[in-house]
């Protein structure tokens, strides 16, 4: 049987960067890898089902939206392989409202919420707190993703009971807007991924979806150590090792928790797209997950 350190699986046509950037990494620190997608699954599955190969880690990119992919990381997982990031605990991790009670136990700081049932549980709307909510607020499908049903300008009730009727089996998170401090002209929202235990944080504006690297000086010059230790909480919860979160910090000088786990991580690079994360923070990644495979498999 042939071994192979690091399996990685794909199938979104904007991560063709960040895979060759993890193959070149992984050809630079001695790794074997092998990419799995769409064309080659099937001729990759049989193989690993004969017994011909076998990986040792997996990244998978594509399970969340090709079934056969997360059955494939699943069986991978039970085999022995290290997964980032198991299925079980991503979906718990896309689940907001279980997320937002975790992280209220962990004493973690989150916006003010009313956390609602499906529509199709209870249409009715029982609660005295909107109030609480200010104007505008926030009105988040507990479990979608990539900004899917989030209205950001929420201003009555008409909204909330218009919302709710879009993901009807899906609770739904009323949130306080929280507004950030500012820098200077830097609005302190930043995004910080998680990585195999390591912390890279980067400025991200809210408002413009842009992202700047966040310098060591502007970390100590603006007392951003606390990014790490609220990102490595969220990582003891969520149970994830590779992963982004949104954090800001308001007027109060607080460390807002204000979208809780992503997964899988966006890693379009900025030199080819605008929004993107700049380039220099992606290879930061890349050989971070490397370094956690090395570590964690083959040590």
């Amino acid at each position: 049987m042939q071994k192979i350190d690091f399996g990685i699986a794909w199938e979104w046509e904007y991560d063709g960067d960040f895979i060759r950037l993890l193959e070149a990494e992984c050809e630079r620190q001695g790794l074997s890898v092998w990419v799995v997608h769409p064309k080659n699954f099937d001729a990759v599955h049989e193989k690993i089902e004969r017994k011909e190969i076998s990986l040792s880690a997996y990244l998978d990119r594509a399970g969340d939206v090709l079934e056969r992919f997360a059955r494939f990381a699943e069986g991978l997982r039970a085999q022995g392989a290290w997964v980032l990031n198991p299925f079980s605990h991503v979906e718990r991790s896309r689940d907001k409202a279980t997320m937002h009670l975790e992280f209220l136990t962990k004493g973690l700081q989150v916006p003010f919420t009313v956390i609602l049932s499906p529509y199709d549980k209870d249409p009715e709307l029982r609660f005295s707190e909107l109030e609480k909510l200010g104007r505008p607020f926030i009105i988040k499908p507990a479990c979608g993703g990539g900004g899917l049903g989030v209205v950001m300008g929420a201003e009555n009730l008409l909204d909330v009971i218009e919302a709710r009727k879009e993901y009807r089996a899906d609770k739904y998170l009323l949130q306080k807007k929280i507004i950030p401090k500012c820098f200077g002209l830097r609005r302190a929202w930043f995004r910080s991924f998680y990585v195999c235990g390591k912390v890279i944080s980067c400025w991200w504006n809210d408002e413009t979806h842009l992202y700047d690297v966040l310098t060591d000086e502007e970390k100590e010059l603006y007392h951003l150590v606390k990014l790490k230790n609220v990102t490595r909480s969220i990582a003891e919860v969520c149970e994830l090792n590779f992963f982004s979160t949104e954090i800001a910090i308001d007027e109060e000088e607080k460390f807002v928790v204000v979208d809780y786990v992503n997964e899988p991580c966006d890693m379009r690079m900025k030199s080819v797209h605008r929004d993107g994360v700049p380039d220099e923070v992606v290879q930061e990644i890349v050989q971070a997950l490397v370094e956690g495979v090395k570590k964690t498999v083959i040590s």
